[in-house]
């Protein structure tokens, strides 16, 4: 679980990295991305038999353990959703900042779940 004074109000606590923990999660913060985790989790999980590897299992737990952190902490929402905003802008300096930002937010939200 998280702590609150690492960077203000949380949505939800921070989910195990299990499939029904993230569905349950992703459930409050995001529910009509329910449909999109389902149908990567399905893919994922094919292409594990299919390669005879974890590897695509433990990519999907990752990318949306990341996601969920994002959608719980209004912080980073905020941060994400404005970069994306402006990540195709007309003028080539807004873009590149935009580019950065969500990269720093990717990159810290990937941090935080990775412990």
């Amino acid at each position: 679980m998280s702590t609150l004074a690492d960077h203000g109000r949380e949505l939800v606590p921070r989910p195990e990295q299990t499939p029904d923990a993230l569905r349950t999660a992703l459930a409050v913060v995001a529910p009509a991305r329910l449909e999109e985790m389902q149908a990567t989790k399905d893919d994922a999980f094919a292409k594990a038999v299919k390669w005879e590897s974890l590897s695509p299992v433990q990519s999907w737990v990752l990318r949306w353990a990341r996601d969920i952190e994002i959608a719980r902490r209004p912080d980073l929402a905020s941060r994400f959703e404005r970069a994306q905003s402006t990540l195709e802008d007309e003028d080539p300096d807004v873009a590149r900042e935009a580019l950065r930002e969500l990269t720093a937010v990717l990159d810290e939200a990937m941090t935080a779940v990775r412990g």
